[in-house]
C-alpha cells in the first residue's frame, strides 16, 4: 500500500482499500492535519509516535503513544502536531448504527475528553487498529465491533436496561433516509414512516446514532459522493447525484464535516480531481 504524499512537506495518509464496514487510516503530519471539522461516526484509534494535539469539547487534548483516542460523533474537532517532530496515527470510523447493533438501542456510549487510558479500550480496539498491511476477515471485524462496542459502554459508564427511547422507530427512520437520499426530506415523512412523533423522533435519533436526521442523511450523501468521486466522476456530477444543490454546496458540507477540501482528499487517493 503506497504513501500518498500531501502538501506538506513530509505529510502522508494511507487508506485501507479492502472492502469492509470501516473506513480505516494512517497517517503522518509534521505540523497542521485538518481544520476544525465533525462527522456523524467515532472516530476511533491511537497515536503511534509524536504528539497528537486537537482542540475538542472546549478544551485541548495531547496524545501520545499508549492511549486510545475515541472523538464522539458530530463534535467538532481539528488535527495538529503538538511539537516539530510530528505525529503519527491510525483512526478507524465506526458508523453509530453498527454500535447500536450490538448495544441495541441504548444511549450511544461518550468517552469524556477524547482520549482514554483503560485497558479495556486499548485491547477492543486492537485488531480494528493493527496495521493497515495486516487483513482482516469480515467474521474477525464483526467479533471487533461487537467487543468494541461493549467496551466503550463499559468505559462510558453507560447505562443498561431500558431507556426511554425508541429505537425501532429510530432504525426505521434511519433504512427510509437511505433510501430517498436523492431527494428532499421532512420530518413529517420520517413520522410517518416510522410512526413516532417528530419532536420525540428527532430526540430519539440524536441519543441512538449521535448526530441529527439532517445531519445524518448530510453525512450518507458526503458517503455517496467519495464513492463516486474515487470512482471516476466530476466533483460536481457526484454532487448531483448525491442530491446536493450544486458542486460549491457539496463542498461548504464536505470541507466542514472532514477538515480538508475534496480535491484534497481526492489527492490522497492519489488521483487527480476531474475536470467538471
Amino acid at each position: 500500500m503506497g504513501e500518498i504524499v500531501l502538501p506538506g512537506d513530509r505529510d502522508w495518509v494511507r487508506h485501507d482499500p479492502s472492502p469492509r464496514r470501516l473506513e480505516r487510516i494512517e497517517a503522518f503530519f509534521g505540523g497542521h492535519g485538518y481544520d476544525m471539522h465533525r462527522h456523524d461516526t467515532y472516530a476511533i484509534g491511537r497515536t503511534l509516535a509524536g504528539v497528537q494535539s486537537f482542540h475538542y469539547r472546549r478544551g485541548v487534548t495531547n496524545s501520545t503513544p499508549g492511549g486510545t483516542l475515541v472523538l464522539h460523533p458530530d463534535e467538532p474537532h481539528d488535527g495538529q502536531a503538538g511539537t516539530d517532530a510530528g505525529f503519527r496515527y491510525r483512526m478507524i470510523y465506526v458508523e453509530p448504527s453498527l454500535v447500536q447493533r450490538v448495544l441495541g438501542g441504548r444511549p450511544l456510549p461518550f468517552i469524556a475528553g477524547g482520549r482514554s487510558d483503560d485497558p479495556r479500550l486499548y485491547a477492543a480496539s486492537e485488531v480494528l487498529l493493527r496495521a493497515m498491511d495486516c487483513p482482516i476477515d469480515p467474521l474477525e471485524e464483526d467479533d471487533a465491533i461487537f467487543e468494541l462496542s461493549h467496551a466503550l459502554a463499559a468505559v462510558s459508564g453507560a447505562p443498561h436496561g431500558r431507556q426511554a427511547v425508541d429505537y425501532r422507530s429510530a432504525e426505521i427512520a434511519r433504512e427510509w433516509m437511505l433510501d430517498n437520499l436523492d431527494r428532499v426530506v421532512t420530518l413529517e415523512e420520517l413520522e410517518a414512516a416510522s410512526g413516532r412523533d417528530r419532536w420525540r423522533l428527532s430526540r430519539d435519533f440524536r441519543v441512538l446514532y449521535g448526530t441529527s436526521p439532517y445531519r445524518y442523511l448530510t453525512m450518507r450523501r458526503l458517503d455517496t459522493v467519495r464513492r463516486l468521486a474515487a470512482a471516476g466522476q466530476t466533483l460536481a456530477d457526484a454532487a448531483a447525484w448525491a442530491g446536493f444543490a450544486d458542486q460549491s454546496h457539496m463542498t461548504r458540507h464536505f470541507t466542514r464535516t472532514f477538515g480538508i477540501t475534496p480535491a484534497r482528499w481526492l489527492r490522497t487517493l492519489g488521483r487527480t480531481p476531474s475536470p467538471a
